[in-house]
């Protein structure tokens, strides 16, 4: 297929990569010179704006930061829209609010353009492997039209309802993995300040109901002290400052996220916002430090 990406960064480089390798046509447009440069000799279409790309693709593929970036780009002065004919499929990969999703894809829609919210869960590990968890929110037609894409950039890939249903399977996911990641980091914090060995302790407790995939692979990498971001801290918080919105909007109570969302506030307002989102335990150790026992 002729496949246009938008948003060529930490996550979006390697997918579209994955697509060139599986022999799609690939058409890029990024906001930075610089972000071209791994494409440079690849055979790659480099476009003016996305209003030009779109125009030479069956599906477009956007993976940036937030929904203005994404509106911008999809809706916004020569954007995807202006470009796009019928029948086109936009498949945003980036995580935001459910809402914008549905009001994003209400508006393509009149232009006869579907559009697919399909957040990711894996990182930037998950994106080289192409091992991503893909949740899709959207028409099954247009899911369909773009399943053969999710499958050589994820290895679960679920339809999970109509538009904006993906980000909301996101933002139960990083309820998760932002309480886990802040349990594990407690749990360690405390095993470390009551004079034992945490490496010893989740050696133990990876044996038992305590097990998880967060304890298994950020407990060891928090062990190794690797705070290189594979997801940066300010992202999760973004993440749950979404998370936190709809729970406003639904008159919901979710009390570990929102101490999960105070903690990722103090870790950016730390200084700490490009390290990966498990640097949450230098932060209860600093906390620890300025108020020893």
């Amino acid at each position: 297929m002729n496949v246009g990406f938008i948003g060529l960064g930490l996550m979006g480089r390697p997918l579209a990569q994955h697509l060139a390798a599986a022999g799609h046509n690939l058409h890029l447009w990024a906001r930075r010179p610089a972000a071209l440069e791994p494409f440079a000799g690849s055979g790659a279409r480099i476009h003016a704006t996305p209003a030009e790309l779109a125009h030479h693709v069956d599906i477009v593929i956007t993976m940036v930061a937030d929904a203005p970036d994404v509106r911008a780009v999809a809706l916004g002065p020569g954007g995807i829209v202006e470009g796009g004919t019928a029948g086109l499929v936009v498949v945003d990969m980036s995580t935001i609010n459910p809402n914008a999703a549905r009001e994003i894809a209400t508006e393509l829609a009149a232009r006869g353009i579907d559009f697919l919210d399909a957040p990711v869960s894996g990182g930037q590990v998950g994106a080289i492997n192409a091992t991503l968890t893909i949740m899709v929110g959207g028409k099954a037609e247009a899911f369909e039209k773009a399943r053969p894409l999710f499958e050589k950039m994820g290895k679960s890939i679920t339809l999970i309802g109509g538009s904006g249903a993906g980000q909301v399977a996101k933002a139960c996911n990083q309820i998760l993995t932002g309480v886990g990641v802040l349990a594990v980091a407690e749990a360690f914090n405390f095993a470390a300040r009551s004079g034992v060995d945490p490496a010893r302790v989740r050696e133990a407790l990876l044996g038992g109901f305590a097990y998880s995939r967060i304890l298994e692979n950020h407990g060891q990498r928090m062990l190794d002290r690797n705070f290189k971001p594979g997801f940066k801290a300010w992202m999760h918080q973004k993440d749950l400052r979404i998370v936190m919105e709809e729970a406003h909007r639904l008159g919901l109570m979710l009390p570990s996220a929102a101490a999960t969302a105070q903690l990722f506030n103090a870790l950016v307002g730390s200084g700490l916002g490009e390290d990966d989102s498990i640097a949450a335990l230098k932060l209860l150790e600093s906390l620890s430090d300025a108020n020893p026992s």
